[in-house]
């Protein structure tokens, strides 16, 4: 699924990619994409609100939970920006962020070690036929 990611990400290209992951017990299952609706999705994002209203409702209606989001950096660093820390809800949700080569996850959390809102989590690819965090 990665390479999916990354693939979506380079397609993308000047603009940043979004969407939602979804699984259980920190593990990603599947993800959704959702249109970026940022005034400036060059150099933001914002996952589109009906797309993230339908994924909460489905969670709550039983279906895979929300474990977190993606998006990427296009030609940038795969670490949280402050802007992404300012619009991350403390909920401990997994943010993970790609350029269309590397791969870094992050937990969104009360008083994190980077902005004050990111702690680094080790992104585990070893089910993904090989793939690493780079692929």
């Amino acid at each position: 699924m990665l390479a999916e990611l990354q693939r979506l990400a380079l397609a993308a290209v000047p603009q940043e990619v979004c969407g939602i992951l979804f699984g259980r017990n920190g593990k990603v299952r599947t993800h959704r994409a959702a249109a970026n609706v940022a005034d400036d999705p060059v150099r933001h994002f914002e996952i589109d609100p009906a797309i993230l209203i339908a994924a909460e409702r489905d969670a709550r209606d039983g279906g895979e939970p929300i474990l977190g989001y993606y998006h990427s950096h296009p030609g940038g660093i795969v670490k949280p920006s402050q802007t992404d820390a300012n619009s991350a809800a403390p909920d401990g949700r997994l943010w993970l962020i790609l350029n269309g080569q590397e791969a870094a996850a992050w937990h969104a959390v009360e008083k994190g070690e980077f902005y004050g809102r990111f702690n680094a989590i080790t992104l585990d690819c070893s089910g993904a036929k090989g793939q690493t965090a780079a692929e």
